[in-house]
């Protein structure tokens, strides 16, 4: 909390939702990423980053810290499903297919 002309301002709000801004973005293209690189077999790599983010919130001592970690656990959780819809959204064309060489 700071204070400006005698007002005592709340920051914390703000920076968890810019934090989960920039998690969501983050994560949007991991999820188109790998499941072009390695297809939706790439869940796996969501899971453990959701749940390393959910147990670490949990001995944070810092309550933005925790608020973040848990929101980043959370969105990696969400992008699990993501990661396994994005191999539909390629298939309707909505985003391009990798041409893998060994195929």
């Amino acid at each position: 909390m700071i204070n400006i002309l005698n007002i005592d301002i709340n920051y914390s709000g703000v920076v968890v939702g810019g934090a989960v801004f920039a998690i969501i973005i983050i994560a949007r293209w991991l999820c188109i990423w790998g499941e072009c690189h390695f297809t939706k077999k790439f869940w796996v790599f969501f899971l453990a980053i959701g749940i390393i983010g959910i147990i670490s919130s949990l001995f944070a001592n810092n309550i933005l810290c925790s608020a973040v970690l848990s929101a980043t656990g959370f969105i990696f959780l969400w992008g699990i499903h993501e990661t396994i819809e994005q191999e539909e959204r390629v298939k309707k064309g909505w985003f391009k297919k990798k041409i893998r060489k060994n195929q």
